[in-house]
């Protein structure tokens, strides 16, 4: 389990110079249901907001002042408002984006997805911009979106940075959930060689030393699984294949936004991941993912066990995506690679319920965070018959 510092009152849109800027802190976990027990120490910074810095593809490792403490999170001052400290020197017209962190050393305000260190301290947060000015009204609504920035190790000597905007809404699909980010982590060390067995092996082949790789998403949310895909893949200077992520449409705009302000992580328009919708309900595949010749190599899922009542709309189309496969085009059918966290325990009947489809699941990683149940990696492999 990982937990995450958010906003329950988000910074304001604009602010006054001279004045402070109120904010509600909150750490809890990725659904916001649980508030961490434990004491931490959560510092502010700020981030000068550029015109470099604020167009796509730039700047994605911020640079911040000097971190200072705000205050000391306990449960039973959980709802209370802060007063963060204006940017020392601000002037007139300047944006600021809030950076919250839980220690001060290093860069604070980055995750790192590679190795045991992630999530051991909760994950840090950067708001949108504020507009300092002294002319109009102080709040001008509050901000609706905030920002992580996550490094990934792309090849031994290499590493890019990930930004993912999440909603400050409750909207599930618009947030990070635990399984997209300890699956990332666990496919940077997969790519590195540092994971290593028999279960795996083929996985690696597939995805990083084969020049082509068909990859389809279900349930995306975000996108931080297709855009650490896409960075390793295109490290891995992929030639041919592609990366649909998919998700329903509410989770469309948030998700091309995630992929566009990451494009120049992507060497080529086969490492960009394509965003597309996929209703598990409907009765038939997009035509984006019917049409990749030969079917996919390989299908990810992340935390999409939470709701056990869609559980059959998930098989049927987990059933659909996997007979699109044709041994004349590819000589193998697709392998699966599940994210899971449990939250209750009859979420695994899944793995009962895809058996019946051939499709047999094999526990080959997990990543712990704080506490609480660690992220389980899960690979199926799809059987020549349904198993009784």
């Amino acid at each position: 389990m990982f937990y995450y510092l958010s906003f329950l009152r988000p910074p304001p849109q604009r602010a006054i110079p001279s004045g402070p800027v109120t904010v509600t802190p909150q750490l809890a976990n990725d659904l916001r249901t649980e508030l961490l027990d434990q004491t931490h120490d959560i510092y502010y910074s700020w981030s000068l907001v550029t015109t470099e810095s604020s167009s796509s593809g730039h700047l994605s490792f911020p640079a911040i002042t000097k971190p200072r403490k705000l205050t000391t999170w306990r449960r039973d001052n959980a709802y209370k408002e802060m007063l963060v400290p204006s940017p020392l020197g601000v002037r007139d017209g300047q944006s600021y984006s809030l950076v919250l962190t839980t220690h001060d050393q290093g860069h604070p305000h980055v995750i790192n997805l590679a190795g045991p260190s992630c999530g051991v301290r909760p994950f840090p947060l950067i708001s949108q911009p504020i507009l300092f000015s002294s002319r109009g009204r102080q709040d001008a609504g509050k901000q609706e979106r905030i920002q992580r920035v996550y490094r990934l190790p792309t090849t031994p000597a290499s590493q890019v940075f990930l930004r993912v905007t999440e909603q400050t809404s409750f909207d599930l699909d618009k947030k990070i959930w635990d399984s997209g980010i300890g699956l990332s982590g666990w496919l940077s060390d997969l790519s590195s060689g540092s994971i290593e067995g028999e279960h795996t092996h083929d996985l690696r082949r597939r995805l990083f030393d084969s020049p082509s790789a068909d990859i389809l998403e279900l349930g995306a949310g975000t996108g931080i699984v297709a855009l650490a895909f896409g960075a390793l893949l295109s490290a891995a200077t992929r030639s041919s294949g592609c990366i649909i992520t998919t998700d329903l449409a509410s989770a469309m705009p948030l998700l091309e936004h995630n992929v566009t302000q990451n494009e120049s992580l992507f060497t080529c328009i086969n490492t960009r991941p394509r965003p597309v919708v996929l209703d598990w309900d409907d009765e038939t595949l997009p035509d984006e993912v019917g049409s990749v010749r030969g079917g996919f190599d390989v299908i990810v899922m992340a935390d999409v066990t939470y709701n056990t009542a869609s559980f059959p709309a998930l098989v049927s189309t987990l059933e659909k995506v996997i007979s699109l496969h044709n041994p004349s085009q590819k000589s193998e059918p697709p392998l699966i690679l599940l994210g899971y966290k449990e939250r209750d325990a009859a979420e695994r009947t899944l793995w009962e319920m895809v058996r019946e489809i051939g499709v047999e699941f094999t526990q080959v990683g997990e990543r712990t965070g704080a506490g609480g149940p660690p992220i389980e990696v899960w690979l199926g492999h799809v059987l020549q018959q349904p198993v009784p």
